[in-house]
């Protein structure tokens, strides 16, 4: 800050410094003026001016350290009181600029809110086609077509639960109730879903589960295994097997989802959960959105579930979830 003010001040002192050499050329020229009466009159001056700048330094400057200082926000009680008329022009901007943001804020706030209302309105209209077009196509008698449309009828459905979800983890804190989950139910539902998809790709889904109920909340556990089988399903190879597998490691519990599918190049596991990621090596690949896992990780950390994933290329690859223990969850609630 004593290099910033000085900078400000440079011209100030260059004047002064340079009066004062004005003082001692003329005394040293001019015989009838004493030098070293001019000489005392300098060191005098010079002595007042350096305690006047020391005094304007620790005047002029508190109000910026206290700005630099405060915290980047809105709150206009934190900003510092302004003593001279310089300071409170830079007040009555940074005032008129938070007002200007609080307001622009609340209106993007209202407008995001209503849009996110809307879309889940829609959601939730389309559920009702979508159930009727279900039923038409389970009286469909031609196998073959009816396997091309339940599995086209399960990519709109899983699209639509995405998006359902999307435009509700902003909120998830205000949705969350934790309790005991039975894990089986959850799977079995999840995997019922995606029966036909599995049917068609000859995949068998094995269960072990050692550990059969974790502490979660069931509505949000059920859309992050959702979204590790259908990965699952998806990149699994035709007639291989998935296995999803309960156990406790250390006292603590953990669900793991394994398949027997491609696998996940190296350089791109460090991105798999990053919003909009597909693939390096399956960039053509339009179908992926890239946001089943970004949304599955968003969840999981709200529920303090850890996701790892550990995978080789041409052999598979595991996604497990470990869980927090009741312990872990009074203390966050207690922050």
């Amino acid at each position: 800050m004593i290099r910033k003010f000085v900078r400000e001040r440079i011209s100030w002192i260059m004047v002064v410094l340079a009066l004062q050499l004005l003082g001692l050329v003329m005394a040293f020229l001019d015989s009838a003026i004493s030098f070293s009466s001019m000489f005392y009159y300098v060191f005098l001056s010079t002595v007042i001016f350096v305690l006047f700048i020391v005094i304007r330094f620790h005047r002029e400057t508190n109000f910026f350290l206290e700005l630099l200082d405060r915290e980047d926000n809105l709150d206009k009680t934190s900003l510092p009181e302004a003593s001279s008329p310089f300071e409170e022009i830079v007040e009555k901007s940074i005032t008129k600029t938070v007002d200007h943001l609080k307001h622009e804020s609340s209106r993007n706030k209202l407008m995001l809110e209503q849009e996110k209302d809307e879309l889940l309105s829609w959601i939730h209209e389309v559920k009702t086609p979508m159930t009727t077009m279900h039923l038409i196509i389970d009286r469909i008698g031609d196998l073959h077509v009816k396997a091309d449309l339940t599995r086209e009828w399960l990519r709109i459905h899983l699209l639509l639960d995405q998006q359902l979800h999307q435009k509700r983890i902003p909120f998830i804190e205000n949705d969350l109730y934790i309790e005991e989950v039975k894990l089986n139910t959850i799977i079995v539902e999840e995997i019922t879903t995606l029966r036909s998809w599995c049917m068609q790709k000859d995949i068998g889904i094995e269960i072990n589960l050692q550990v059969e109920t974790v502490l979660s909340d069931a509505k949000w556990l059920a859309f992050i295994i959702r979204q590790l089988v259908t990965n699952a399903v998806k990149y699994s190879n035709p007639s291989s097997e998935i296995l999803i597998i309960s156990r406790k490691q250390n006292g603590r519990t953990f669900l793991q989802v394994m398949d027997n599918g491609r696998g996940i190049d190296p350089k791109d596991l460090p991105r798999i959960f990053d919003k909009g990621f597909t693939s390096t090596n399956q960039h053509g690949d339009h179908a992926a959105t890239g946001m089943g896992l970004y949304l599955a990780k968003a969840a999981a950390e709200s529920l303090l579930i850890h996701i790892k994933v550990e995978s080789k290329v041409g052999i598979g690859s595991t996604f497990s979830l470990f869980f927090s223990e009741k312990n872990e969850f009074e203390k966050t609630r207690g922050m």
